[in-house]
């Protein structure tokens, strides 16, 4: 059912769940994982003056999903409007499911999805499972969980 699974991951608090998730679905389907963290390239001065520590930032959430199995990794660092690139990297490697948190970084102000993960589910071509960081998450299976 699922033979390539993507996880768009920042690094943040808030994606550990979905990396777990996306590493038990990949586990039981035996399917290819994907670790995707775009640097966000937005067209201010100052975003331009932090790209070495925003690639840095996006190394280290990468290596953390690295971190959390035994079984390989495909890690990526795309630059680019996180949404679009999740969505187009999903569709270049022919992905059948992309799973990002519900909230990053930015998002500890949004009600629901954060801006991200709402935009991939909207404008993702392949089902997206979001999955929501829990405060007390205590179970061992997640996706039983979810």
């Amino acid at each position: 059912m699922f033979e390539t699974i993507v996880v768009a991951t920042d690094g943040s608090d808030s994606v550990s769940r979905a990396v777990t998730v996306a590493l038990d679905v990949a586990d039981r389907f035996d399917a290819t994982v994907h670790a995707l963290s775009v640097v966000d390239t937005d067209t201010s001065e100052e975003a331009a003056d932090r790209r070495d520590e925003l690639t840095a930032h996006a190394e280290d959430a990468l290596d953390l999903v690295e971190g959390e199995t035994d079984q390989p990794v495909v890690t990526t660092i795309r630059e680019g409007e996180p949404a679009e690139e999740i969505s187009a990297y999903a569709e270049e490697i022919d992905a059948d499911l992309v799973t990002t948190g519900t909230r990053g970084r930015h998002g500890e102000n949004r009600f629901l999805l954060g801006s991200v993960a709402e935009r991939v589910v909207r404008i993702c071509p392949v089902p997206v499972l979001t999955v929501r960081q829990l405060a007390a998450f205590e179970d061992d299976d997640p996706v039983e969980a979810a």
